[in-house]
């Protein structure tokens, strides 16, 4: 049978596990979860044997993908996303809310950023891979790997937190003007420091605050669990919330708003902010976030 793709590993600083290392080396499977059904499949050969999720990688390893009796032909999302800036390593796109970053379905951020952002002339250029989560009910900014190489860096910085994320969200009730959170999430040990950057009153909630939240590690809805923990959590939050304190039909108060980190290959420093949406400036009309975009 003939393969898709072929590749041969580079030499990592240390032994690493395949399906860590293979995230980004295959054109046609950009994702780790893609990597991991492709070794349940066993399409994944490693110099002649079959792949398995437990290999490490040392360097110089002949790797070969083979195509599944079952491919067949990717229809196209047609959905316009917001390029802030791009070139052949990387892009950061404005992701909506309302929609997921990848996953099983055919509308994700994505299935869209092949349409949306231009072809890497670097020679190991893959499909785009978003290199970290947002929410499905959360906006804001999000990076991208458009070459293995990029993909690796920019996820090791994330993993060493070299690459600075800044949300704003607007939480309910009473709250201290800034501090830290540090509850476990999922029985592990994580971190958000918060600052209170206006409050106004409000009849139905007493009090709302627009808050600037700076995570220091990533667990899966981080802020939305610790604003929570302290009893402040996230407007229209659906999923963490306090009875009889749920906002309908407005979506939920939370958005990336800042990306700060050091080029991997370029070394010049990128620092992307957004502006806050209409939705939370009609809270607090006297606040203005100075907007790169």
């Amino acid at each position: 049978m003939n393969t898709i793709e072929t590749h041969t590993a580079l030499t990592p600083k240390k032994a690493i596990r395949f399906q860590e290392y293979a995230v980004g080396i295959f054109k046609t499977i950009p994702t780790k979860s893609g990597i991991k059904k492709a070794i349940k499949k066993e399409l994944i050969f490693i110099d002649g044997i079959l792949a398995t999720t437990s290999k490490y990688i040392f360097g110089g390893e002949k790797i070969k993908l083979y195509p599944s009796e079952q491919s067949s032909s990717f229809e196209r999302l047609k959905l316009d996303l917001e390029v802030l800036i791009e070139d052949n390593y990387l892009a950061i796109i404005f992701k909506p809310a309302g929609i997921v970053v990848s996953g099983n379905k055919f509308v994700t951020i994505t299935n869209a950023l092949a349409q949306n952002l231009k072809k890497s002339n670097q020679p190991d250029a893959v499909k785009p891979q978003p290199i970290h989560r947002l929410d499905y009910a959360t906006s804001g900014v999000l990076l991208i790997g458009k070459t293995s190489a990029a993909i690796q860096k920019l996820s090791s910085l994330f993993e060493h937190q070299e690459i600075q994320k800044t949300y704003f969200a607007v939480t309910i009730g009473d709250m201290p003007t800034q501090g830290e959170i540090n509850s476990l999430i999922d029985e592990k040990e994580s971190f958000t420091s918060y600052e209170v950057v206006q409050t106004v009153k409000s009849k139905r909630f007493k009090f709302l605050n627009l808050v600037k939240l700076s995570p220091k590690t990533g667990r899966k809805h981080q802020l939305r669990k610790h604003l929570l923990a302290i009893q402040n959590p996230i407007l229209g939050d659906k999923e963490y919330f306090l009875e009889d304190k749920i906002l309908n039909g407005k979506g939920m108060y939370l958005k990336a708003v800042t990306l700060e980190f050091k080029h991997p290959f370029t070394k010049e420093k990128i620092s992307i902010t957004k502006k806050l949406p209409k939705k939370f400036t009609n809270i607090f009309p006297d606040f203005q976030l100075l907007s790169s975009f």
